[in-house]
């Protein structure tokens, strides 16, 4: 089994690269939706800042639980 600092950094790890896909495509999306690129990119933005941490957090909560392991 993995030790607890691997587990952690593998959550972080995935955690950003789930935010680089996601995030491009709020980017996309607002954009189509806005048409502008400076609204698309501070909507992105404070999008990222707050789902990197409750992705993170969501995250480390699943680890904790043993719900669904046998």
């Amino acid at each position: 089994m993995a030790s607890t600092s691997t587990l952690r950094l593998r959550s972080f790890s995935k955690t950003l690269t789930w935010r680089t896909v996601a995030t491009l495509d709020t980017f996309v999306i607002s954009y189509f939706i806005t048409g502008s690129v400076s609204w698309a990119g501070s909507i992105a933005g404070i999008e990222v800042a707050t789902k990197v941490v409750f992705y993170y957090l969501h995250e480390r909560l699943w680890e904790s639980s043993s719900w669904g392991l046998s």
